[in-house]
């Protein structure tokens, strides 16, 4: 039959020491997760505000296209001067 090891006990100071490092591991653990909520709703805010901003653009690129295609049906195929605001139609060939 195997021998019983003797049990021994550990110093008040030990004993405190294991709970300082198991209490600032759950800390460290805490603050992670936290982390990983706030990176987590900040992404969905992102993700979020690139959705609208990509509907955004998808509207004015459909509004760009609805303006130009009925100016083309005014004045035809050409070319806008912005700065003096002219318009200069495409030569008929």
């Amino acid at each position: 039959m195997a021998k019983k090891a003797k049990e021994v006990k550990f110093t008040k100071e030990e004993l405190e020491s294991i709970q300082n490092i198991r209490t600032k591991a759950s800390q460290i653990f805490f603050n992670l997760g936290q982390l990983h909520i706030e990176r987590r709703n900040v992404n969905l805010d992102l993700d979020t505000r690139e959705e609208q901003t990509e509907a955004q653009h998808d509207a004015l690129v459909a509004e760009e296209k609805e303006l130009y295609k009925g100016l083309n049906s005014k004045y035809g195929e050409g070319t806008l001067d912005p700065n003096t605001g002219t318009f200069i139609p495409n030569k008929d060939k």
